[in-house]
């Protein structure tokens, strides 16, 4: 049924619980799995933007400075988001299951529709972490852009704050 899987992972702790849904999927389905941490401002635990006027920000420190030190911070993350895959890629194929991964900058939910068409996949797994009505309105979900504009069926996994 499921040959190609795609798991939008992000760095959080939820995440694990998307992650074993789609472990069950590919083992249930002996289909390929790939999973695809999207680099994005957006993401919880990731540097802010950088802002237009630092100095308003980090008012101590020239302008400079401040971008070298959120620059660091991003590779942080950056190297933190290819960890991650690296070690759950690791987990899958322990497993038995064909795997790899992918990190892309971009924005989450275009960048999750993009690569699911181009690597032809049949499923792609997301979580949704519960946000509702108004805050799912002005915060944005991903899982309900990627639910709405994938060319594939979407499993859309709640997750537990």
């Amino acid at each position: 049924m499921f040959s190609k899987i795609i798991i939008a992972m992000d760095m959080s702790e939820m995440a694990k619980e998307v992650f074993a849904k789609a472990l069950s999927l590919a083992q249930k389905y002996d289909a390929h799995l790939t999973l695809l941490h999207v680099l994005s401002t957006e993401e919880e635990n990731s540097p802010l933007p950088v802002p237009v006027n630092l100095d308003e920000i980090y008012p101590a420190t020239g302008n400079e400075l401040t971008l070298e030190l959120w620059r660091e911070q991003w590779d942080v993350f950056e190297q933190k988001g290819l960890d991650t895959l690296q070690s759950r890629v690791q987990e899958a194929i322990a497993l038995g299951i064909k795997a790899d991964s992918q990190q892309i900058l971009g924005s989450p939910g275009k960048t999750i529709c993009k690569v699911a068409k181009e690597t032809e996949a049949d499923l792609i797994v997301v979580g949704h972490r519960g946000r509702w009505g108004l805050s799912e309105m002005l915060l944005g979900s991903v899982s309900n852009y990627v639910f709405h504009h994938a060319h594939c069926c979407v499993l859309v996994v709640p997750t537990h704050e």
